[in-house]
């Protein structure tokens, strides 16, 4: 399962990784959202104790949203040393993402 992360977690938990950090920016009213969830949780387990996977409720942590220009959901960034490293926009399917965070482990 993937871990929340909010406002007040986001950055020990992403900025300050020492690995690799999926992020999925979603809202529970965004249709193809719920598409990509199950992926996200998948890829959760996948990549357990190789890979942070995490969700970001739009609707309730709009500053971190804001903070890295968040305008469609769902929004996938990846990120490596606290830097955003890739961007997926929409819905793609499961190889797709897992070849993202295969490059940067």
């Amino acid at each position: 399962m993937a871990l929340e992360l909010n406002d007040s977690n986001f950055d020990e938990l992403v900025m300050k990784s020492d690995k690799p950090v999926l992020v999925d920016f979603w809202a529970a009213w965004c249709g193809p959202c719920r598409m990509v969830g199950p992926i996200v949780d998948e890829l959760a387990n996948d990549y357990d104790g190789k890979a942070i996977v995490g969700k970001v409720d739009v609707d309730a942590n709009n500053e971190i949203a804001a903070r890295f220009g968040i305008r469609n959901i769902p929004t996938l960034l990846f990120f490596k040393n606290g830097e955003v490293v890739d961007k997926q926009v929409g819905v793609v399917p499961k190889p797709a993402l897992s070849e993202k965070l295969n490059s940067l482990l």
